[in-house]
């Protein structure tokens, strides 16, 4: 994140502003989202006045409006940030969201900061990787599961159907790891970072990986619980300079808290339930971690994974996703298709994947029709040697969306006498190639 303003806020704000006042094409995937919650959505006035206007759900095709928030983003853009924090915009969501029951203050607000911290930089595989720290557990979710699979000594070790159990493997021990990952404002979490950064760390975990088998939950670590945020979206960008954004937003859950605030047209989040809470312990969830415990003023562990990726200090790559906990799989799944096994970057999105959360222990593969109509499921002998080797397997229709861009550095190009901007001599390191993910509405674009 940069600390100064690139752009005044009505130039970033305007094509926000246009879309929320003049509308946009609901496109299926949104619909399914609206059908899916439907129950959520006709029970609060905000959400209906949105997405089902005349008490009629949007469909494919339909045009979404939300004027309101359009007027909240011009406010914004002409007032700066104290219109929100400090301001009428704050005032009409803390008057709304008390009418609803909840117990937001404008003091809340007043008193509320956004962490502007560095990047995390991971060296794995013989990459650079740059991501958020925590109490977000992708970069060094991630950083774990690459240095295990790192440990084999040969890129060949995520080849395959071999290369799939140890994957699945890995991302067990991972996410057992990982229930002791809090905000570092509130508990201690420095060996646990440690260690997921650690090689030596890693080649431990990878010397109790069996190739002949698996084996049940407590093998892994005995603790913690899981999260279950879905209401994100990520992008990626990269510009003409090089510079790059690898950008996820959430709301947790789809529609958030279920609640839209009529006077700014703002929908609140869930985000509360990223904590862990005192539960009772059950066959199918792990018990409760106590270093994602709720506390005052406290940030929640999330599954966010937007990263950048370097080669010899060169771009060659933006990636993240959305989705809850399938996140991290998801975009490692993609790094390790792209940059370890070679796949084109279209190849290395669409590519079936798979995932699992350790409890249950079960891992979930993709079988489903996605959007655009094209298939993806893992292949018959992947599932058969998985299931030879003592996997419990389970279909599943979704997951994480990923986006997607790389940079070829093999392939410099010369844009200085197409592009008035830079000088004539500029040379750039390589092509471009973006890749939205085909399971969910969503392009490419060049600008």
């Amino acid at each position: 994140m940069v600390k100064t303003w690139t752009f005044a806020l009505r130039t970033l704000f305007q094509p926000a502003i246009k879309l929320a006042k003049e509308g946009f094409v609901v496109y299926p995937y949104l619909e399914s989202s609206i059908s899916s919650s439907a129950n959520k959505i006709m029970a609060d006035p905000g959400l209906q006045l949105v997405y089902a206007p005349n008490g009629k759900l949007l469909q494919a095709g339909d045009t979404c409006y939300n004027a309101e928030l359009g007027r909240s983003l011009e406010a914004v853009a002409e007032q700066g940030i104290q219109a929100f924090y400090n301001g009428t915009i704050g005032e009409n969501l803390v008057k709304d969201v008390k009418e609803a029951g909840g117990i937001l203050t404008m003091e809340d607000l007043r008193n509320y900061k956004v962490d502007v911290m560095d990047a995390m930089s991971v060296n794995v595989m013989g990459y650079t990787i740059l991501g958020m720290p925590p109490p977000s557990s992708g970069t060094v979710g991630i950083s774990l599961v690459l240095n295990i699979l790192n440990s084999y000594g040969s890129p060949n070790a995520a080849k395959g159907p071999l290369g799939l159990h140890r994957l699945i493997e890995a991302l067990k021990f991972m996410f057992a790891v990982r229930m002791n990952l809090g905000d570092p404002n509130f508990v201690n979490i420095s060996k646990t970072i440690s260690d997921m950064l650690s090689p030596s760390f890693a080649k431990k975990l990878q010397q109790k990986i069996f190739d002949n088998t698996t084996f049940p939950s407590e093998y892994y670590m005995h603790r913690w619980s899981q999260l279950r945020d879905h209401g994100t979206s990520h992008l990626c960008v990269v510009d003409a300079n090089r510079n790059a954004v690898s950008l996820t937003t959430t709301i947790n859950y789809g529609f958030g808290a279920g609640l839209l605030s009529p006077s700014t047209g703002i929908v609140l989040n869930n985000e509360m339930d990223d904590f862990s809470t005192p539960t009772e312990i059950s066959p199918d969830k792990l018990p409760p971690a106590p270093a994602n415990f709720i506390r005052p003023n406290k940030r929640p562990l999330s599954s966010m994974t937007p990263i950048i990726v370097l080669k010899d200090n060169e771009l060659v790559g933006v990636v993240g996703g959305s989705g809850g906990l399938y996140i991290i799989p998801a975009v490692i799944q993609v790094f390790l298709n792209h940059f370890v096994l070679g796949m084109e970057p279209l190849a290395a999105v669409q590519s079936a994947r798979v995932y699992h959360k350790l409890i249950p222990n079960v891992v979930l593969y993709e079988n489903w029709t996605v959007i655009d109509g094209e298939h993806i499921e893992l292949s018959d002998e992947k599932k058969q040697f998985l299931e030879e080797r003592g996997h419990q397997l389970q279909a599943k229709a979704g997951g994480a969306v990923c986006q997607f861009v790389v940079q070829n550095i093999n392939n410099p190009i010369e844009m200085g006498r197409k592009n008035r901007k830079v000088p004539v001599d500029q040379v750039f390191r390589g092509t471009l190639t973006g890749v939205s993910d085909p399971r969910k509405d969503g392009r490419p674009a060049a600008i």
